[in-house]
C-alpha cells in the first residue's frame, strides 16, 4: 500500500459557505466531484498558490462539521485491513461509498482522531 494523497478534510451541511471561505483566503478548486451517494453530495478539491491542499465535502447526515485527514492510497482494501487492524473503526458500519472513480469511507482511530481514506480509480 502506497499514500497517494494527504490532504485535510471538512465535512459540513454548508460546504458552499466553507467553500467561499476558502476562496477568499486564495483557494482554488481544482476538482469537483458530485457522484457522491448518488448525487446527493459534492466533494471540491482546493489548492493555492502555495501547493496548500485541502478538501471540503457535503453531507446531510453530519450533526456538525467534522474535520479528517483525508488519505489517498493506491490499495483501498489493504489499507482498509491495516488499519482496522490496529483499532480503526467505520464510523459507517461496514459502509463504503463508490463512485465511478473512487471507493471511500471515513474511519476512527482508538484515541478519536479521524481518517477518509480514498482511492482513486483511472
Amino acid at each position: 500500500m502506497n499514500i497517494t494523497g494527504f490532504r485535510p478534510l471538512i465535512v459540513s451541511k454548508d460546504a458552499e459557505a466553507i467553500k467561499s471561505v476558502f476562496e477568499e483566503l486564495g483557494f482554488e478548486r481544482q476538482h469537483t466531484k458530485t457522484d457522491i451517494e448518488g448525487g446527493r453530495n459534492t466533494n471540491y478539491n482546493m489548492k493555492d498558490a502555495d501547493g496548500n491542499c485541502i478538501n471540503i465535502a457535503s453531507s446531510e447526515v453530519v450533526p456538525q462539521d467534522l474535520v479528517s485527514i483525508n488519505i489517498n492510497v493506491d490499495d483501498f482494501d489493504e489499507a482498509y485491513e491495516f488499519l482496522i487492524s490496529r483499532g480503526f473503526k467505520n464510523s459507517r458500519g461496514d459502509r463504503v461509498t463508490e463512485t465511478s472513480s473512487s471507493v471511500a469511507t471515513h474511519l476512527v482511530s482508538p484515541s478519536g482522531f479521524s481518517i477518509t481514506l480514498t482511492q482513486h480509480r483511472k
